[in-house]
C-alpha cells in the first residue's frame, strides 16, 4: 500500500497514493494508523484524491479509524474525494459519523474551533459536530465536564 504522511502543526495528514482502496491492503492501512494514534497522533486529515474506488471493507476500516481517534479524543477528517468515493459515503450514511472536507486546508481550518475555548466560532462548529456524530459529542461533554 502506498501512502504518505506530513505533520501541519498538531495535525497529520495521510495521503492516500492507490486509486483502489479495497480489502487487500486495509489491513496494513489501519495498522500503520493505530501505530500512529498509539504514538499520540490526534487530529488526523485522510487525503483520499487519488482513490477513485472504495468498497464495503474501506468504509469499515474508515468508521474503525474514526472510532479509534474518538476513543483517544482525536478526530478524523477525510478530504479531495472524488465523486465515486464521496457517492459510496453518502449512500452507506458515513458522511453523517465521518466529517468530509473540499480540501485539506478546510479539514485543518475545521480541527481548530474544536480545540479552542468557548467562543462562538467553536460552539457552532460543536452544533455542526453533534449533528453529524451524537456520541462523539456526548463523549466531548463527558471530557468538559471532568
Amino acid at each position: 500500500m502506498q501512502f504518505s504522511m506530513e505533520p501541519r502543526g498538531d495535525a497529520l495528514i495521510v495521503r492516500v497514493h492507490e486509486a483502489k482502496l479495497t480489502y487487500p491492503v486495509l489491513s496494513l492501512f489501519f495498522e500503520e494508523v493505530r501505530a500512529l494514534v498509539h504514538d499520540g497522533a490526534r487530529k488526523l486529515v485522510i487525503d483520499l484524491g487519488a482513490v477513485t474506488y472504495i468498497d464495503s471493507a474501506t468504509i469499515g476500516c474508515l468508521v474503525e479509524i474514526h472510532r479509534l481517534l474518538e476513543d483517544h479524543g482525536g478526530a478524523m477528517k477525510l478530504s479531495g474525494l472524488q465523486r465515486r468515493v464521496e457517492t459510496m459515503l453518502s449512500m452507506t450514511g458515513v458522511h453523517r459519523v465521518v466529517d468530509v472536507c473540499r480540501d485539506e486546508a478546510e479539514a485543518l481550518a475545521t480541527f481548530r474551533p474544536r480545540m479552542q475555548g468557548g467562543d462562538a466560532a467553536s460552539g457552532g462548529a460543536g452544533a455542526a459536530s453533534a449533528a453529524r456524530s451524537p456520541r462523539g459529542s456526548e463523549r466531548a461533554r463527558g471530557r468538559e465536564d471532568s
